[in-house]
């Protein structure tokens, strides 16, 4: 490996997007508005961004709005 797609990667990055600390710290809010239908994006477009491009944290994002939202009927 060569650093070219890391390198990539990087290059690619929506420059709204605010990092994982950033997206960890406000999720529960984002979640939250997400479950009560709410514009959670427009709100918060660099968590939306983030839970775009990075998969760990969009899983727990998945996680946290199944949660929030309760057994499915």
């Amino acid at each position: 490996m060569n650093g070219w797609s890391a390198l990539d990667r990087f290059l690619r990055t929506d420059p709204r997007d605010v990092g994982c600390a950033e997206a960890m710290e406000l999720l529960h809010v984002y979640a939250e508005l997400a479950a009560a239908d709410a514009p959670a994006a427009q709100r918060y477009p660099g968590i939306a961004a983030h839970l775009a491009a990075c998969g760990p944290c969009g899983e727990d994002f998945d996680g946290l709005l199944a949660a929030i939202r309760g057994p499915a009927e």
